[in-house]
């Protein structure tokens, strides 16, 4: 970065204090849930761009992901960084309602839109921005405003995969609405951003059981928060208080890890093993003693033996709020298949875990540190990438995200 962005005022950075008032709001319950966010969306319905929270976080999973993460490049300005940002707004806004990305267009030049969502409509597509903390630490704004994670056992992250300076989250109800929304701003980064790490992910049709299976065969986010309820959501995921900047009040964190699981090696296990591991059975998704899949978990109840109905070590007791002083997080996970691993030869392909959160050091480390180290499951996991991003407060209409977050 030149020093232009090392000149660059950290007052600026931190936001208009006019926005300070929204935190106010969010910690009264009285901001609005996403559209949407009760039923899942509709093949082709319109998330709003613009509103108090970015789209994409409470909005109901759509059933694919892009999600990439970009590095600045080198030499750039405070200027040309602001006008990318605003530039990538004014797309975001456009490309999510169904239409082409704005620019200049004839015969004689490039499109400003590539085409491959033309015929596709807006195809329920969010698109969401997340800050890291390098972004944070070349325009003058504190770094240690996204925290970072510790090492956790067992880890094996890939560097190029992990972090960045800013990530783009796009989700759709089509593959090629995802990728479309990326590849557009891509091309209006170029010059002032590269792509760093690009990861697609997917989840099945809902079906009869509701809650969508991961590659291991089970439920997965049965006991996710509601976001209905203000009261679970401005307590655990949008951010308020007055340490944070006026961009992030009414925003979160997001915690992003690629999670490779040894389909193998889980394949070879019994039914009655991979359950006890879970803590749920497989077909109905109910909790150990349990009837249904909505069933409380009761973490008191023995089995016929005598032996913890849940066995100590499940993932589902060891990640329980109950277990964890109340500690949740909204949870967005998607499978992913990308091939054969180049070095054991077994298949590529596992979870991305997506969570937001008001508070990654107290809400994810603390779980992620018990699991790493007791959960039944992490024999069968690899965590091969992992970042932290600051997902800012949403845009009023007009606004674009290089004005709120360079002002």
């Amino acid at each position: 970065m030149s020093e232009h962005l090392n000149e660059f005022s950290r007052r600026a950075l931190l936001g208009s204090a006019t926005l300070g008032t929204l935190g106010a709001v969010v910690a009264s319950g009285l901001a609005p849930p996403p559209s949407g966010a009760a039923a899942p969306l509709r093949r082709g319905e319109r998330v709003p761009f613009y509103g108090i929270h970015q789209a994409g976080i409470a909005t109901p999973a759509q059933p694919h992901l892009c999600l990439a993460t970009f590095d600045l490049a080198d030499h750039v300005s405070t200027a040309q960084l602001r006008s990318t940002l605003n530039d990538w707004s004014t797309a975001a806004a456009a490309l999510t309602q169904g239409l082409s990305a704005p620019g200049p267009n004839g015969a004689d030049l490039a499109p400003s839109d590539p085409g491959e969502a033309l015929d596709l409509g807006p195809a329920g597509l969010t698109i969401t921005l997340g800050v890291g903390s390098a972004l944070l630490a070349a325009t003058g704004g504190d770094p240690a405003l996204v925290p970072v994670l510790p090492s956790f056992a067992g880890d094996q992250l890939d560097p190029s995969r992990s972090e960045g300076a800013l990530c783009i989250q796009a989700c759709a109800q089509d593959a090629q609405a995802a990728f479309h929304a990326v590849h557009v701003l891509a091309r209006l980064a170029l010059g002032t951003l590269m792509l760093r790490a690009l990861q697609n992910g997917f989840l099945p049709e809902s079906g009869t059981g509701g809650t969508p299976r991961n590659l291991m065969g089970f439920k997965d986010g049965s006991r996710n928060l509601n976001v209905d309820d203000p009261g679970q959501m401005n307590t655990s995921v949008w951010t308020s208080g007055a340490n944070l900047p006026g961009w992030m009040q009414g925003g979160t964190f997001l915690v992003a890890r690629r999670i490779r699981i040894r389909l193998e090696r889980w394949a070879e296990s019994s039914l009655q093993e991979q359950e006890a591991s879970v803590g749920r059975t497989r077909g109905s998704g109910a909790p150990l003693g349990g009837t249904a899949e909505r069933d409380r978990p009761n973490f008191a109840a023995l089995d016929t033996r005598g032996h913890p109905a849940i066995p100590l070590n499940a993932h589902l007791r060891l990640a329980a709020p109950e277990q964890n002083g109340g500690a949740r997080m909204l949870r967005r996970g998607y499978s992913f298949s990308d091939g054969i691993d180049p070095v054991t030869g077994e298949l590529d392909a596992g979870l991305e875990f997506l969570a937001y959160m008001a508070n990654p050091t107290r809400q994810f480390v603390p779980i992620q540190t018990k699991l790493s180290s007791s959960d039944a499951l992490h024999d069968y996991l690899v965590h091969t990438a992992s970042s932290v991003f600051a997902l800012p407060r949403g845009l009023s209409a007009g606004q674009g995200w290089g004005s709120q977050l360079l002002a």
